[in-house]
């Protein structure tokens, strides 16, 4: 087994408090910097309560350690009201808030790592916040990977469940967890695409920080979809999709993908997994796709600026430049 290194960092916003943790093959001090990859959370639980996560009897769960050994540098933020971060009184965390988080974090990657572009990864409304990242702060993406991705919501299984509790998220700026909570979102669009010790052990390393995350994100994607338009997002992208994943339907992630302005881009369902890529029993077969995504060789061709002129036309087009 290789020897990672881990830290852990803070990010300001204003005065709130964020949680950062990092991983790394070797002791990054002194050594030659690593593309970074940044990984964004989703609603429910924090970054590396989803990202690296133990599972007693297994050693290969976290995403953080598989990526650190491929030769990146890994970063998670907990976003505000989540994990080891502050959270103001009355604050929802909304998907327009969360891309505050991530450029108060990705200050600090830039300050302790000297690069100013970079890798993200995100998994459901963590797959939300980055694309409302990608679309406002382009400069810092390299290329982004949007996994249990929803970009109008229509006809998502899972989304019309949430909706009848609309009332709820909209009344209250908290919502309760509990281990048959994380328990339900493994099972909710097909059981057995996971093993049954994954959602305990979430739920004891996540009901160890809090038993209430915020309720901004199951709002948004009840009542505020979409989120992003698709022609602000220029940079190389790969939608991923589990096969039985309910939070959006194929047609939808299909028109979004085929909206983007950039050509280099990518669609992957990946059979056999649901809505958590990271902790299904399919898990490698995740990593491979992004992996081979975030390592794409540099194009050789004469045609990439023209390319580039393209990505503005389209966006002209379309009313976006």
């Amino acid at each position: 087994m290789s020897d990672i290194w881990s830290a852990a960092y803070t990010a300001k916003k204003g005065d709130v408090a964020l949680y950062m943790w990092r991983k790394h093959e070797g002791t990054p001090i002194g050594a030659a910097p690593r593309p970074v990859l940044f990984l964004v959370h989703g609603s429910s639980f924090s970054g590396p309560s989803g990202f690296d996560l133990t599972v007693p009897g297994h050693d290969d769960y976290s995403l953080m350690d598989a990526f650190a050994r491929r030769g990146y540098d890994v970063w998670t933020v907990d976003h505000e009201g989540y994990g080891r971060s502050g959270w103001r009184e009355g604050y929802r965390a909304t998907i327009a808030d969360g891309v505050d988080d991530l450029r108060a974090a990705v200050a600090v990657v830039r300050e302790q790592t000297g690069l100013e572009s970079y890798f993200f990864y995100g998994q459901s409304s963590g797959a939300l916040r980055l694309a409302s990242f990608a679309a406002a702060c382009p400069e810092a993406c390299a290329r982004i990977v949007l996994d249990a991705f929803v970009w109008t919501g229509e006809g998502a299984p899972t989304l019309i469940e949430r909706r009848k509790k609309l009332d709820q998220w909209t009344g209250s700026n908290a919502r309760s967890v509990d281990r048959a909570f994380y328990r339900s979102i493994f099972n909710r669009d097909l059981p057995g695409t996971s093993d049954p010790a994954v959602p305990d052990a979430l739920a004891d390393a996540e009901l160890e920080l809090c038993d209430r995350v915020p309720t901004g994100t199951y709002a948004d994607m009840c009542a505020n979809l979409p989120t992003v338009d698709p022609l602000d997002i220029v940079c190389p992208t790969l939608i991923l999709r589990g096969e039985h994943d309910g939070i959006a339907t194929e047609e939808d992630l299909f028109a979004f993908f085929m909206r983007l302005p950039n050509t280099d881009k990518q669609f992957s369902i990946i059979e056999g997994q649901a809505h958590v890529s990271p902790l299904g029993l399919n898990r490698r077969r995740f990593w491979h796709v992004m992996d081979g995504f975030l390592k794409m060789p540099v194009r050789r061709d004469p045609y990439l600026a023209e390319d580039r002129d393209k990505i503005a036309e389209k966006r002209r087009a379309g009313g976006r430049a």
